[in-house]
């Protein structure tokens, strides 16, 4: 079956990660068609503008034409306020736009010894929270097109059969520690 390349939101940890974003859009948005990205790049967005501007233009400009949101999972991606952000306006339906399928893709830097494990407490609160409610879904990294392109329609199919879990409190800053807890 041939699946048509949805609009994905790729969120990350920038300083962390920005290098496993890019490769992972040549591959699979540039040169495979998997997806069509929609995401911020460096320089996009003036960090000094006030928080809920920055907020806005984020799910007004970049999220809003997009129908899947790709959690790429490194070793702090948790702490980051900005994915906290990006997954809690991409799975909110608003007058501008409709809700994204949600999926997580755990990075290689991931630190864990069993690649077939994860700590829950040290991906994105938000994003555990939709994984336990199935409305999100968590995968090692990959290089297969094939599979990236069915985690993205799985992934925006269950947009509408399942309602995301939006009750975790929204971040003011970046957190700091070994992992988050309730």
């Amino acid at each position: 079956m041939i699946i048509s390349p949805h609009k994905a939101f790729i969120s990350f940890h920038h300083f962390n990660d920005e290098s496993s974003k890019i490769l992972f859009e040549k591959i699979f948005s540039d040169y495979t068609k998997a997806f069509i990205s929609t995401s911020v790049n460096d320089g996009d967005i003036n960090p000094a503008l006030p928080t809920d501007t920055i907020r806005n233009k984020i799910r007004d400009e970049y999220l809003q034409d997009s129908t899947v949101t790709i959690v790429l999972i490194g070793s702090e991606t948790w702490k980051r306020k900005h994915v906290d952000w990006e997954i809690s306006s991409s799975i909110r339906r608003t007058k501008n736009s409709s809700r994204s399928g949600l999926l997580g893709i755990i990075l290689p830097s991931y630190p864990r010894q069993d690649t077939s494990k994860y700590n829950p407490y040290t991906i994105p609160p938000r994003l555990y929270d939709n994984i336990k409610c199935g409305y999100a879904k968590i995968y090692n990294w990959t290089t297969n097109a094939r599979s990236i392109s069915q985690w993205i329609h799985e992934a925006f199919l269950r947009r509408d059969s399942i309602d995301p879990d939006l009750s975790y409190p929204m971040f003011f800053n970046n957190k700091s520690g070994n992992q988050w807890n309730y």
